[in-house]
């Protein structure tokens, strides 16, 4: 029922710009931390972007500068504003979130489906 609904990849030329999207569906009790990771072809999956519930980030040493995470909670929505692009960002991207579902119980990892980001000319 509680499902992480991405949206915003595609093909972008390097230097390009993309805005990635994860709005948490289904009824839950509370959100805390939210984040990106991204997973290239024959590479382990990697944190990308990280934010808590008090709006505190961080992020790989190979996108600072360039990412910015931030999230709406009033939409129960996370976003990845990706801008400089290169062809090393290149991944799927997924998105995930420690959801509180029922009050007396406690925060789970849930993970969206995963969205192709493909940087190229």
């Amino acid at each position: 029922q509680v499902q992480l609904v991405e949206s915003g990849g595609g093909l972008v030329q390097p230097g390009g710009s993309l805005r990635l999207s994860c709005a948490v569906s289904g009824s839950i009790f509370s959100i805390n931390a939210m984040g990106w990771y991204r997973q290239a072809p024959g590479k382990q999956r990697e944190l990308v972007a990280h934010i808590t519930s008090g709006d505190n980030t961080n992020y790989a040493d190979s996108v600072k500068g360039r990412f910015t995470i931030s999230r709406d909670n009033a939409k129960n929505t996370v976003y990845l504003q990706m801008n400089s692009l290169k062809p090393e960002d290149t991944a799927v991207y997924y998105c995930n979130a420690d959801l509180l579902i029922r009050r007396n119980s406690y925060y789970r990892a849930y993970w969206g489906q995963g969205t192709q980001v493909t940087v190229s000319s």
